[in-house]
């Protein structure tokens, strides 16, 4: 490095701390040597944040917030926006891929014990990430105001309307209007714009959260307990490798195959077939004409077939709109629900192996049954599997602590 550059470094380094950082978080910052294939997707999280905010200021840019432009804007940045095509539906696209992401993530963290002590408040933060992330795919759901977002938006501020005592106000209050009209959307738009931004500041939160009391792994071995020295640094954790440029690397890797998939469904099919962007939705909004089936994007669909699946008590949505916050709520009890010995499926027994592997069937087939029109056997099934869905956390204090658990080693495996 050149004299100029070294001096440029070090002026900026007493004024900000960008080496001390770079060391703690990347260079110096010791990741268990054994993650494999499954911590690759909180990077790829990452990475597709940072696409879904870039392509998201884009958009906005020739977007128009109002009920009589917006469906018009979406068909301007389609046809005559320079490469409007490809940006909108790399946001469309970005946004299952997001999910898609964040749900193999949050198996990981179910299969690795990653909600375990020293890392409860980790769990919490992510699942906050979580909520924050489903409040804004709603709010940006509107925005196209084809049928399907118009009409799935009026199904779900009308659950507001459940709530006892003050329902009717709230589901006011969300639209801004008595109907979904110019007034929600405009708010909508606002929230969409605003809550990624919430949601960069809450990764960072994650990440800084994350490095201070270490990466999980298949082990389940808390590293920083374990022999110190290796090759790096003689205090640092002897099973440690530093995460670059050992995991930097094998990310990257990540990166080449997740785009290449990626741009597979962006250029053949960025609607999946309905999945990513339903067929209603490239029809203007008509709150004349209400679509056959109204369901909401997929990702949303495992909790909208638990709501499906209560039915209405005194008239009231109200059971169901517990249930369904719940089945989201309860995954922040977790740290305390999982009494097993051990962290790590690897060395459970084979009574969590199968409630997990349940508990993901269950998941895939209630986002299955609320993709379905209602009917008598989808309201049955959706019933079957919202009770599974919650035995496999209420029941976790029994079965994990029944369980016959493998003797854990003493150091991290290879």
């Amino acid at each position: 490095m050149s004299a100029e550059k070294t001096e440029n470094l070090d002026w900026l380094n007493q004024r900000f701390p960008l080496a001390k950082t770079w060391r703690a978080h990347v260079a110096e910052y010791y990741a268990p040597k054994n993650m494999g294939f499954w911590s690759i997707f909180g990077s790829l999280a990452l990475l597709t944040l940072v696409l879904q905010i870039v392509t998201g200021i884009w958009l906005a840019m020739s977007y128009k917030p109002s009920s009589a432009e917006a469906f018009a804007s979406i068909e301007y940045i389609m046809r005559d926006v320079d490469w409007g095509w490809l940006i909108r539906y790399m946001h469309s696209t970005g946004a299952s891929a997001f999910f898609i992401l964040i749900y193999l993530h949050m198996f990981r963290g179910l299969m690795w014990g990653s909600y375990r002590k020293p890392r409860e408040l980790l769990w919490m933060i992510g699942l906050v990430l979580y909520l924050v992330m489903m409040a804004t795919a709603f709010f940006g759901y509107l925005l196209p105001w084809g049928q399907m977002s118009y009409w799935g938006a009026q199904v779900i501020v009308n659950l507001f309307a459940a709530v006892p005592g003050i329902g009717e106000d709230l589901s006011v209050w969300v639209r801004g209007d008595y109907v979904i009209s110019d007034a929600t959307l405009n708010r909508f738009f606002a929230f969409h714009f605003l809550l990624p931004f919430v949601l960069a500041a809450l990764v960072f939160l994650h990440i800084v959260a994350l490095h201070h009391v270490g990466s999980s792994n298949p082990d389940g071995i808390e590293i920083k307990k374990g022999p110190k020295g290796n090759r790096w640094d003689e205090n640092a954790p002897a099973d440690g490798v530093p995460f670059h440029p050992y995991y930097t690397v094998k990310d990257l890797v990540g990166v080449a195959i997740f785009l290449a998939l990626f741009s597979l469904v962006l250029f053949y099919a960025p609607t999946m077939g309905g999945l990513f962007l339903e067929a209603p939705n490239f029809q203007p909004a008509n709150p004349l004409q209400t679509p056959e089936h109204i369901a909401p994007v997929w990702y949303f669909t495992p909790y909208y077939a638990m709501l499906r699946a209560v039915p209405p008590m005194w008239g009231s949505q109200f059971p169901g709109v517990v249930v369904m916050f719940g089945a989201i709520l309860i995954m922040f009890l977790l740290p305390w629900l999982d009494r097993s010995p051990v962290k790590s499926i690897r060395y459970k027994g084979p009574i969590f192996k199968a409630a997990l592997g349940i508990f993901a069937v269950t998941f895939v087939v209630l986002a299955w049954l609320g993709m379905r029109p209602a009917s008598d056997l989808s309201t049955l099934l959706s019933q079957i599997f919202t009770v599974l869905y919650f035995a496999f956390f209420l029941l976790m204090p029994i079965y994990s602590s029944l369980d016959k658990t493998k003797p854990v080693p003493e150091r991290v495996t290879s």
